[in-house]
């Protein structure tokens, strides 16, 4: 075998490719690739943030035009009472907006501890239980009477049982009382302000109904409201 003589390798390693170079046509389109990708990523980040702040300011401009339309003494009324009764819990929607005066007046009365303690002194099945001053005027000592002879009544009824109302005229701390329907009562409205309607304990209003009376329809053992609490939603 023939030896390579050494000029030829020389004249071979010469002829060897050295390093591919890059070149300056191709380094000026990779930095304007880079400038672009750039360019694109800071216009899209700065389209949604804009965006986001736009949503977030229309966000607050309907909730300021809302809110302008609120009433805020009105809104801060609660607008549920739970009564603890010696049967049971009894919750209460009050009816701000039909009856303003009575619910500020109920719930002042409530803040005061006025109903804590308050017997349940009026019991007529089928018509309506009353706590409150046994000896008011007016509103049960002719219903006493009449509900003996409920079930004769025909007469189209205007309002619900478990409805939640206090006796007409003129009222004090003392003779603020409680009635709660346990029928449909018809005209209601002569005799009682009806400020609010049970959504819930209506089995323990039915409880103190059946309880046992004297010939005046006042419970044979005492029942009580042990305590109202107010609540904003229930």
């Amino acid at each position: 075998m023939a030896r390579i003589k050494p000029q030829a390798l020389l004249q071979q390693s010469k002829k060897k490719k050295g390093p591919t170079r890059i070149s300056v046509t191709t380094i000026i389109l990779c930095n304007l690739i880079v400038v672009l990708i750039v360019f694109f990523l800071f216009s899209a980040y700065r389209h949604w943030n804009q965006r986001s702040r736009f949503q977030t300011d229309d966000h607050l401009s309907v909730s300021e035009d809302e809110n302008a339309f609120v009433d805020p003494k009105k809104s801060d009324v609660p607008g549920y009472a739970v009564l603890n009764t010696s049967k049971g819990y009894i919750t209460v929607e009050l009816y701000k907006e039909s009856s303003p005066e009575v619910v500020d007046e109920f719930i002042e009365l409530c803040q005061k501890g006025h109903f804590k303690g308050m017997l349940f002194n009026r019991v007529i099945k089928h018509y309506v239980i009353q706590a409150g001053n046994a000896q008011g005027v007016g509103a049960t000592e002719d219903w006493t009477s009449r509900g003996k002879h409920y079930d004769h009544l025909d007469t189209s009824l205007k309002h619900e049982a478990f409805m939640l109302g206090t006796s007409k005229g003129k009222r004090d701390d003392k003779g603020f009382d409680l009635f709660i329907t346990t029928a449909p009562i018809p005209d209601l409205n002569e005799k009682l302000i009806v400020f609010g309607r049970v959504i819930k304990g209506e089995e323990v209003v039915q409880e103190i109904e059946e309880v046992d009376t004297d010939e005046n329809y006042q419970p044979k053992s005492s029942i009580g409201i042990i305590n109202v609490k107010l609540k904003q939603k229930i």
